[in-house]
Parts: structure tokens; sequence; C-alpha cells
């Protein structure tokens, strides 16, 4: 069986649990080959802190109450130089289940939510089998993706099981299976946002106007540029360039006597990724305002959840909608590859 190791960040906040932690002597090999490790962290953290002189100091069964969530099982308690940090260990199967359970909204059809499952059971392996970071995989922020604890829903359990272990390959390998939330008519292309291309994740037309988000304004004061970008002066905010989606690439911070170029993709990163949704707008400068008017919600790559709904809706199934999103990929078992 695969497990799930999760590192919980509990610097600037207090945790509470819901049995006596007593201390155990520090055991080296505490991971094994098939583990995933994941750094829980604050939803607003832009990065991932350093954690480079972790020692475990003990652990214990039971639960963990963070801000209203619950987390339960194996944890074991690690300390650094940066505050102490938690390590909640549960089967991958029932990750997943919490994954879908906040990556989308309440009562999609079953087919877009076993699309989601195989998506992030996908991406999980993905980072297990590619990353040489020996503390964690993955985050349970944006910054990978949401896990917020197990919470028991029907839909989910069924769509999760039915799955059981389905993951995509190209070339028998697990592909890196970035999604985001609301494309806003079409996906970007990963080498725009990521700096790598992948022959799997190509832009595709995804059309989601039932989301929230296929359409927005965002009128940031020019106070909240300087704050985030750390200018004393900005008069005005102007589009450079363009990726080959149509999406913005880079814009200019204009002062009286100088100017700074920053990547749209910073900007959002700066100010807040639910303060600037996605790449895709257009800009107007009024007064001491900054007006931001745009489509879409992410990062823009690989599948479009609010699209894999709509197409659930209109009668596909879940492999229909990942080869959509994913082309030339095949679905397989994890443990028969």
């Amino acid at each position: 069986m695969i497990l799930i190791k999760q590192i919980y960040s509990i610097r600037h906040f207090a945790i509470f649990f819901a049995l006596a932690l007593s201390v155990i002597l520090f055991t080296p090999n505490y991971s094994h080959a098939n583990d995933v490790r994941i750094l829980i962290v604050d939803d607003k953290l832009k990065s991932v802190p350093e954690l480079n002189d972790l020692r475990r100091i003990g652990n214990v069964n039971g639960k963990l109450l963070f801000r209203g969530t619950e987390y339960s099982g194996k944890l074991e308690v690690f300390k650094s130089s940066k505050g102490l940090f938690v390590v909640n260990e549960l089967p991958l199967e029932e990750y997943i289940k919490g994954v879908v359970k906040v990556e989308v909204a309440e009562n999609w059809p079953l087919e877009a939510l076993k699309a989601q499952a195989v998506a992030a059971r996908t991406y999980a392996i993905f980072n297990i089998e590619n990353t040489n970071n020996g503390i964690y995989h993955m985050t349970s922020s944006t910054l990978s993706q949401l896990f917020k604890g197990i919470k028991s829903d029907p839909d989910i359990e069924e769509a999760v099981n039915s799955t059981r272990g389905e993951i995509m390959t190209y070339n028998g390998k697990a592909i890196n299976a970035l999604y985001h939330s609301t494309s806003g008519g079409k996906t970007e292309l990963p080498e725009e946002v990521f700096g790598r291309s992948y022959p799997y994740l190509r832009s595709v037309k995804a059309e989601c106007t039932t989301s929230p988000l296929y359409v927005w304004e965002r009128r940031i004061p020019k106070a909240d540029l300087k704050k985030a970008l750390g200018n004393e002066r900005i008069d005005r905010v102007e589009i450079r360039s363009h990726t080959k989606t149509g999406r913005v690439k880079e814009l200019a911070v204009l002062e009286d006597d100088s100017n700074m170029t920053i990547s749209a993709a910073e900007l959002r990163k700066k100010l807040g990724w639910r303060r600037l949704p996605s790449t895709w707008f257009e800009v107007v400068n009024k007064d001491n305002t900054v007006i931001f008017s745009g489509k879409g919600y992410g990062h823009g790559v690989g599948m479009c959840q609010w699209s894999a709904m709509e197409m659930a809706n209109r009668g596909a199934n879940y492999k229909e909608i990942l080869s959509t999103f994913y082309p030339g990929t095949t679905i397989e078992l994890h443990e028969n590859r």
C-alpha cells in the first residue's frame, strides 16, 4: 500500500492534539520507497520554506485540529530552527479523496469527479517519482494541490474507488498532470508559465462559461500595488507582451523617472492568486486605481476543471475528458507499469 506522509507547519499558529503527545526517540528510517510526503502550509504562503535541519522528536496515532480542519492517523512531529512540523501518514487513495473534495465544487457530475481523481493521483505519483527533496514531495496548498483532511462524500468515494490506481502515462511514465480551475476559453502552454514544454500539455479549447470566474474585474488601488511591488511611486501599469495564447506575459510598471518590467505570473504571486485570478486580462489606469478586466482562474495549463464539469454534463466520460486535456496519454494502473 502506498502511504502519504504529510508535513504540517505549525509556526505562528496554535495546534491541538486529540490525545497527549509523548516524545519518542528518533528513528532515522522513517521514510519508505513508496511514501509521499506533503508539506502542509498556510494557503496564503507564496513559496515553500526551506527546511534543511528537521529532526523527528515524536509520533502518535491521533487527531490534529487546525483552523477547523481535522487530520487523523499517524502523526509525526519534527523540529527545525524555523519551528515545529507535523507529519500525517495516510493511504494514497484516502489522500486522493481529500484532494478531490476540495479541488472541485459541490454536486459535480460523477465523470468530472473521476477525471479529477485520475489527474490528482497522477500528479501525486509524478511528484513521488521525480522529486529529489528529502523532506516533502508536495504541499497541501495550490503550490501543489489542495488537501484539507478526509471528509466522507459518497460521490467522491465512488469516483475514487472506481478509478482506483489509475494514472495517466506518456511513454510508460506518469505525466505531470497539471490542472487549474477556469481556462477562460482556451488553455495555456506550459512553457509560457513554467518554462518547460510537455508533449501531452497543449493549448486546447476549453469552454467553461458556468464558472463564477469565467470573466472578472479587479480594481486594485495603486497603494496596494506599491506595497506588493516595493515601489514608492507608481504612475501607471501597461502591458508589454503576450503569450502565444493571448494571455499577458510581461507588464511595465511606470514611474516619473524610471520603470520596471515584471511578468504577469510574478505580479499574480505578489498580489495573491485570488486578488488577480489569472494572467488573461486587459489593463486600464484610472486615477489612483488600476483596473484589471479578465477571464479565467489559475495558471491555465492542463485540465480546466470547470470545462471538465461542463463536458461531463454534456455526456463525456472521464477518459474522454482526460484525453482532451492530456492528448497522447494512456490510462493504466500504477502498479502494473
